[in-house]
């Protein structure tokens, strides 16, 4: 057991290790710019990308945001049960995002789109439209990148296939651009 434990250690060492600083300072500054500009700032995923998203609108909406002047104006398109299942129940699942967006998404908003996979098609659709509508696309996706690497503006693609670690780094990933704010 030991053995695992050093393992799983050492490869999320590794993982951590091969992030690309500048890339990831680009995507805080994009967040930053949807928060000055009064901007919203939508997450979604499917799964524990789900968890990761909620989980980053809640430390924006409040840890980043109180007691500051300019708040960020975060929504979660991964809470509203009841939307989301009138959504996959009457249209279909792959809808489930792109219908919210549109009745929200502006130019100049955020979209941040978590796959492990980087293939999950509510997840690419709702970027496709994101993109016609003039968001700036984000997406933390793990593998190769699949094909949400090619949809967003900006990207993070763990390389990796263990699904525990991609998910690992997605929420290291939230909190630093969280972590950022708050201690600015």
């Amino acid at each position: 057991m030991e053995a695992f434990v050093e393992n799983y250690i050492a490869q999320n060492l590794a993982l951590l290790k091969s992030l690309d600083a500048g890339a990831i300072a680009c995507i805080i500054a994009e967040f930053g710019k949807a928060r000055d500009t009064r901007k919203r700032i939508y997450a979604i995923g499917n799964g524990g990308s789900a968890s990761t998203a909620s989980h980053f609108v809640n430390d924006m909406g409040k840890g980043a945001s109180i007691g500051r002047e300019t708040r960020f104006k975060t929504i979660p398109l991964t809470d509203n049960v009841e939307w989301m299942t009138a959504l996959s129940n009457d249209l279909c699942y792959e809808d489930v995002y792109v219908e919210q967006l549109k009745n929200f998404a502006e130019p100049g908003d955020v979209l941040l789109a978590i796959s492990g996979s980087g293939n999950s098609e509510n997840v690419l659709r709702a970027v496709r439209y994101a993109n016609e509508v003039g968001c700036v696309t984000i997406g933390f996706t793990g593998f190769e990148g699949g094909q949400l690497r090619e949809l967003v503006q900006h990207c993070v693609v763990i390389p990796s296939d263990h699904m525990g670690r991609i998910e690992d780094m997605h929420l290291i990933l939230q909190h630093m651009i969280c972590y950022y704010f708050i201690e600015q």
